[in-house]
């Protein structure tokens, strides 16, 4: 694999041998979102499966459903790069997660029963675990698990689904760093505020709670040394 390596632990943990291209494709899209894999670089399919202990075929697979979703390009007779993100282009899916994913968690806390909440935290625990720990990996996965978990409560799959594509375009090259600083327990605490919320039927905080959570996720996670366009805009 040439470019810039990822860092061992986005590939970290045995893969079992069904479903390789689903596994491997979460690993995938976890080094892109967290920047460990960088536009740019190129990535040979054949290296990274030596890496995973894995054929080829599941990890060209994987590759290839990034090329369709416009995350990745092919470079032929070399591997796959990263299709460059502008800050235009981030801020862009930053309004569009807005637009879809503050109505839709507020008519999923509308529909939530206290079994959904007694699931939803034992997430945000593991979420604040992994953040103590400075796994990137481990908190990436758990916050998708969290925010998509708690969507799929409104009933409408498609929007879920758009969502989850929106999620995987950011690019959250800060994340690494902040880690090593220990500063995520603040952003891992916030998804209890955002389940105590729901617990007191608190609609209008839980819109406050969501709308600054996706505004940290666009600023200090994209880029932590600087002030993004849609943090200027904020009221």
């Amino acid at each position: 694999m040439s470019g810039e390596p990822m860092a061992p632990d986005a590939l970290a943990g045995p893969l079992h041998r069904t479903n390789l291209r689903e596994q491997v494709l979460a690993l995938v899209r976890q080094a892109l979102v967290s920047g460990e894999i960088r536009p740019g670089d190129i990535y040979s399919a054949a290296a990274l499966a030596t890496r995973l202990g894995v054929s080829s075929s599941p990890v060209r697979e994987a590759m290839l459903t990034l090329v369709n979703e416009g995350l990745m390009e092919p470079v032929r007779n070399r591997g796959y790069r990263v299709i460059p993100m502008s800050e235009h282009d981030l801020d862009e899916v930053y309004t569009m997660r807005l637009l879809l994913e503050v109505p839709g968690t507020l008519q999923a806390a509308a529909n939530a029963r206290p079994e959904d909440l007694t699931r939803l935290t034992a997430i945000v625990d593991e979420i604040e675990k992994t953040a103590r720990e400075g796994d990137v990996v481990g908190f990436l996965e758990a916050d998708r698990r969290f925010h998509l978990d708690l969507l799929q409560l409104c009933g409408n799959r498609r929007l879920v689904a758009a969502v989850a594509a929106l999620r995987d375009q950011t690019r959250l090259y800060g994340l690494e760093a902040l880690a090593e600083r220990g500063a995520l327990d603040s952003s891992a605490h916030e998804h209890h505020h955002i389940l105590e919320a729901i617990a007191r039927n608190d609609m209008n905080g839980l819109e406050d709670l969501i709308r600054h959570h996706l505004l940290h996720v666009r600023s200090d996670w994209a880029r932590p040394d600087s002030v993004s366009p849609a943090r200027e805009r904020r009221p």
